[in-house]
């Protein structure tokens, strides 16, 4: 009897041994697991989060005030700097373009004429874009209420200007009208350059625009210190940002280039 009762007890002893043994594996499995379904699910969200945080910001919040200007303006302008030029020259019988210029786009650097409600030109009747000595009113930095405007100066053969304004979004005439503010010496300097400029304003745009892609906003004719004269040429490119190219008037020969990073 003592025999068999020892026997007993030592069998229970080991099933209690394999149970917990059993048990001890079982709940190491569990948390192995539970540990690998954790650390997928944080390698997944590892992945997600950084592409959120490092989304960049509209290439619109990166512009600068200039840059947004020219935006403005040309994304409101539907008549290109051809016909534009093509219907300013229209008004003018045998008449030749010596600038036009996109209104709101660069006013202070190009100089261009005043924007305002009665069109008022330049006071210098040379195809320079001189300041004009009136001081009434500065250029608006975009559209008016009208939209986008097209400020032409086109000469006679004697050298007489006219100035045209042209709606930039319809194409249509709003202005045109012989430059008051001019004498015998100012339309002589202006027949002289247009009889040097064998170039067209058209060509040199087009050399411009095959250097730089983009649109052109503002062409006019310049003396070339002295030395011949020149087709300035402003190039606004997909970046926003304003080229402007010195085009030899006679040879079609670029000889200034410089970029507004502004």
């Amino acid at each position: 009897m003592n025999s068999a009762s020892s026997r007993s007890r030592t069998l229970q002893a080991v099933g209690a041994l394999s149970l917990a043994a059993a048990t001890v594996l079982l709940m190491t499995g569990c948390g192995q697991s539970s540990d690998s379904a954790s650390s997928a699910a944080t390698s997944e969200a590892a992945k997600v989060v950084p592409q959120k945080q490092t989304t960049s910001p509209s290439a619109t919040a990166q512009l600068t005030e200039d840059q947004q200007e020219r935006k403005t303006v040309l994304d409101a302008t539907k008549v290109t700097f051809d016909d534009a030029a093509t219907t300013a020259t229209g008004e003018v019988a045998g008449g030749k373009l010596v600038e036009l210029d996109l209104e709101g786009v660069d006013d202070d650097d190009n100089q261009s004429p005043s924007p305002t409600a009665t069109g008022s030109p330049t006071g210098s009747p040379s195809p320079t874009g001189s300041p004009s000595p009136t001081g009434t009113g500065s250029p608006s930095a975009s559209p008016g209420a009208d939209g986008p405007v097209w400020a032409a100066e086109v000469a006679e053969k004697d050298g007489t200007i006219h100035t045209v304004r042209i709606n930039a979004v319809d194409g249509k005439v709003i202005e045109a009208r012989v430059d008051a503010d001019q004498d015998a010496d100012d339309k002589k300097q202006t027949a002289d350059w247009l009889a040097q400029a064998t170039q067209t304003p058209q060509q040199a745009a087009k050399v411009a625009t095959e250097k730089k892609k983009g649109t052109v906003t503002s062409v006019s004719l310049e003396d070339n210190e002295g030395d011949g004269v020149i087709w300035q040429v402003d190039v606004v490119g997909s970046d926003w940002k304003k080229t402007t190219f010195d085009v030899d008037a006679k040879n079609d020969t670029i000889v200034r280039e410089e970029t507004d990073e502004d």
